[in-house]
C-alpha cells in the first residue's frame, strides 16, 4: 500500500496510539522513512502528546474537590428567588401573547382586503355600484374608456364596490374626479 502525506496526516494519532491496522502501520512507517516532512510532524506529534499526556502536570490538594463544591453551593442562589424569577419570566410572556392577541384582533387587516398596490389610494368617493374592469394580473380597476389599461385580453367587469374588496385599486386618471386630492 502506497501512501501520499495528505493519507498519512489525519492518521498520525491513531498510528501513535496503536488504532491502525497493521498493514496501515506499515504503510505509513514505510512513507515515513521516506518523508522528511512526515516524519517531522509525526514527531512534533508524539513531542505535544508527551507533554500534554503527562497526568502528573497538575496536581490538585487533597480535599480540593470537596471544598470546591461546598464553596459553589453556598454561592448558588435559593431555589425560591429562582422560582419567583420563573414566575415573572412566564406572566411577562403571557401579557405579551395577551396583548399580541388584542392587536392583532382589532387590527383593520383581518376585516378587509389589503389594496393590491403600494401607492393605493382612497376611492371612498367612487359610486359603489358603478360598473368598471379589472384584469386578474393587474392591481388597478378602470373605466370600460380608460385608454391606460394595459392587458384588455383578460378585463371582466364588476361593481366599484366588488373591485375594492377584492383588493384592487382605482386607475388614478380615469376615476380621477372621484379621488380625494
Amino acid at each position: 500500500m502506497v501512501m501520499r502525506c495528505q493519507d498519512v496526516w489525519p492518521e498520525i494519532s491513531n498510528y501513535l496510539e496503536g488504532e491502525v491496522s497493521p498493514e496501515l502501520r506499515a504503510a505509513i512507517e514505510e512513507h515515513i522513512r521516506g518523508c522528511q516532512h512526515c516524519a517531522a510532524v509525526l514527531d512534533g506529534t508524539r513531542n505535544v502528546v508527551q507533554l500534554y499526556g503527562d497526568e502528573r502536570m497538575i496536581e490538585v490538594p487533597l480535599g480540593y474537590s470537596q471544598r470546591l463544591h461546598r464553596r459553589l453551593e453556598e454561592n448558588m442562589p435559593g431555589r425560591a428567588t429562582r422560582r419567583s424569577f420563573m414566575g415573572w419570566m412566564v406572566a411577562a410572556a403571557a401579557a405579551v401573547v395577551t396583548v399580541g392577541a388584542v392587536e392583532l384582533a382589532s387590527s383593520s387587516a383581518l376585516g378587509k382586503r389589503q389594496p393590491r398596490s403600494e401607492h393605493a389610494q382612497s376611492g371612498s368617493a367612487i359610486p359603489p355600484e358603478l360598473m368598471v374592469v379589472v384584469s386578474d394580473k393587474g392591481k388597478i380597476f378602470h373605466l370600460a374608456a380608460c385608454t391606460f389599461i394595459h392587458d384588455r385580453k383578460n378585463l371582466r367587469s364588476v361593481a366599484a364596490r366588488d373591485a375594492q374588496q377584492q383588493g384592487f385599486v382605482p386607475c388614478v386618471r380615469c376615476l380621477r374626479q372621484y379621488l380625494k386630492s
